[in-house]
Order: structure tokens, then C-alpha cells, then sequence
């Protein structure tokens, strides 16, 4: 079984194969080893050894448009050789209303004691597909149907096949100019058109998500740029979105940079450290490769580092759908169950094949 990414950028209509030819994917024990690296990382939402940091060997990189021949039928031949077998026999089930209204009576509880400033609780759904779903058509109506997302499709035995639509760049540069975004609060597109305005509740969990942000970077660049908040579409939801660009100081690495941002608080909370911990023991699912990050690290200098959201693992027969969102004090219950179900059907829409 082969290790391989394909992905398309954001807005382009080329995508990018990177093919690892032999061997399994090198295995990162932290975050820092990534400096100085190139190939394309898989990384989890916490570093573990049945889910590590992954890099993928670019021993073949071709870049082809949407529409060329040559790079579908590659798309399709090492895609084809994609063995979905190994979930299939895992013990996967989706998260029920109960389980997580539980989880969310848990994580609110903290909230109003002040013990946690913002906590991201995340759940699971499973969707039947036709066993004989070609992998590659499901890329392609990926890129289709949502043009201003970065739209992957990777693959080794160590963390499955995986197929995202991720709004959230985590870290993106050229070797000099770098930038990264403030992610969050989440509203359906519908509602926004309806309604015009945020509420009191995205405004904050935006703010705080672009402070800590800002806080990080300047650990790293004297010339951090932060721009005004606006409203960025993604599927059938908007999110408050403000862009951040830097330069890195002479000191700093890649890996430096990504183990000070990851996890942020869009998909964590705050503080970062505690939060996390209590979700590994407080969320009624794992979270694997969901939440973590996944890109092209230098690969022909550039490097494309992309949170894994809306995404889902490929199994036979079925996947495996993640969504989560941001509580704070004022949060609803049914409102962010609503929320997952919003950002859910970004892959959902994928699999019924439904614009």
C-alpha cells in the first residue's frame, strides 16, 4: 500500500500528488524535528505512538491541472491501489445525542467555574458508502464543490486514508513570507444572509482565538501583521476570520513555530495544556487525525500547513465524519449539536454527492 497525498490549494484548479515510492512514512517524534524537512505531514491532534507525526517521503511530485488526462489516470492508479480493509475491522460507532450532551454538561461546568476559558468539544458520525466508492471521485467532487477550501486526500497504513476540505490554514509560506489565520465562530450561511450581524458569543471566541495566535507569533517574528476581522464562507457555514502574516526570525523553524500554534483554540480551548488533557478524558470518541494538520511541508519551497477539518476516514464500506465547536460560558446545547451537524454535512454532501 502505497503513502500518497493529493491535494488542491485553495482557489487553484492544479492539484499536487506526492507519492512516497517504498517503505513506510517517517516517523517524527516532536514537532521541531519537522525543521529542515520536506515531504508532506500527517499529524495527529496529540502526538502518540499509535498515532504519530507523519512524513511522507516525496520521492514523486507532479503537479497537473483538474482537467489533464495524464494526472487523472495517475490520481486514479494509485488511488485504486488503496486498500480500506484495516478500518473496516475496527470497533467504530458514531457518538450518540446522550453521550455527548454529557460530555457537553461536563465541559459547560468547567466553563462556568472560570476553570477553563474556552473548551472545543468534537464528536463522530458514521455514514454508509458503496463499498466500490471510487477514492478518486470523491477527491474530485471535493475540489468541485468546494473551491476555496484546501482539499486532500491521504493515505499510509499508519494513519488511513483520509479525505478533508479544511478551511483553516495553520501555517503557510515560502521560506520568507509566512501567514496564518484566527478561525472561528460558526453561523450557517443561510442564517448570515438572514441575519447580517455575529453574536456577542462568535465575536468573543474569535477574539480569543486571534490573541493567542498573535501571542505565539511574536515569540517567533518582530513584524507580526493582523488583519480585521471579516466574514469567510466555508461550505454551508461562515466563520469570522482575520489573517495574520510575519516573517520568521533567524532562530526560529517550522516545527518551532507549528509546536507554539497547535493545538489553537479553535479546535482546543484555553488554556491549551489543561484543556486538552480534560478532553482526551472527557470526549466520547478520539479524535485520531481529526483536528491535527496536514500539508506540504517545503515541498518545492513551499509549505501549505492546513488544520484537518471537515474531514472524515475512509473505511469499506462506510466513513468516519468528525465535527466539533466552541463552548463558552453562554453556549447551548442543541445549538452546538446543530453546529457539528452544520459542519458535517461538508462531507456528507461528498459522500450523497449533493451540491
Amino acid at each position: 500500500m502505497l503513502s500518497y497525498a493529493f491535494y488542491r490549494l485553495p482557489y487553484s484548479d492544479k492539484c499536487t500528488a506526492v507519492i512516497q515510492s517504498d517503505g513506510a512514512p517517517m516517523h517524527l517524534g516532536s514537532y521541531s524535528d519537522m525543521n529542515s524537512r520536506t515531504g508532506f505531514v500527517v499529524a495527529p491532534f496529540t502526538i502518540t505512538s499509535d498515532e504519530p507525526l507523519l512524513l511522507i517521503r516525496p520521492d514523486r511530485v507532479e503537479h497537473f491541472a483538474l482537467d489533464d488526462v495524464s494526472g487523472l489516470a495517475l490520481l486514479r492508479s494509485v488511488t485504486a491501489s488503496t486498500s480500506l480493509c484495516g478500518v473496516s475491522a475496527m470497533p467504530v460507532s458514531a457518538v450518540s445525542r446522550s453521550a455527548y450532551a454529557s460530555a457537553f454538561a461536563a465541559c459547560h461546568g468547567k466553563l462556568l467555574s472560570g476553570e477553563f476559558e474556552k473548551i472545543v468539544l468534537s464528536r463522530r458520525s458514521v455514514v454508509t458508502i458503496p463499498e466500490t466508492a471510487p477514492l478518486h471521485e470523491l477527491f474530485l467532487r471535493a475540489c468541485d464543490m468546494y473551491p476555496r477550501a484546501f482539499v486532500v486526500l491521504v493515505s499510509s497504513v499508519a494513519c488511513g486514508t483520509w479525505l478533508a476540505a479544511s478551511p483553516e490554514i495553520l501555517l503557510s509560506g515560502d521560506g520568507e513570507k509566512w501567514r496564518t489565520v484566527a478561525l472561528a465562530g460558526t453561523m450557517g450561511y443561510d442564517d448570515y444572509l438572514a441575519e447580517g450581524e455575529w453574536s456577542v458569543k462568535n465575536r468573543m471566541e474569535q477574539r480569543c482565538v486571534a490573541e493567542y495566535i498573535g501571542d505565539c507569533l511574536r515569540c517567533f517574528a518582530d513584524d507580526v501583521t493582523e488583519g480585521d476581522p471579516y466574514t469567510a464562507r466555508a461550505g454551508d457555514v461562515v466563520h469570522l476570520r482575520s489573517d495574520f502574516s510575519f516573517g520568521l526570525s533567524d532562530s526560529a523553524g517550522i516545527g518551532d513555530v507549528v509546536a507554539a500554534l497547535h493545538p489553537t483554540p479553535a479546535v482546543c480551548g484555553l488554556p491549551k495544556s489543561a484543556t486538552r488533557r480534560f478532553l482526551e478524558a472527557v470526549e466520547p470518541a478520539p479524535r485520531g487525525y481529526y483536528s491535527g494538520f496536514m500539508g506540504p511541508l517545503a515541498v518545492g519551497g513551499d509549505t501549505h500547513l492546513y488544520v484537518s477539518l471537515r474531514c472524515m476516514l475512509m473505511a469499506s464500506g462506510f466513513c468516519v465524519l468528525y465535527a466539533g465547536g466552541g463552548l463558552l460560558k453562554d453556549s447551548v446545547e442543541e445549538m452546538e449539536w446543530d453546529e457539528t451537524e452544520a459542519k458535517m454535512d461538508t462531507m456528507r454532501k461528498v459522500v450523497d454527492g449533493k451540491q
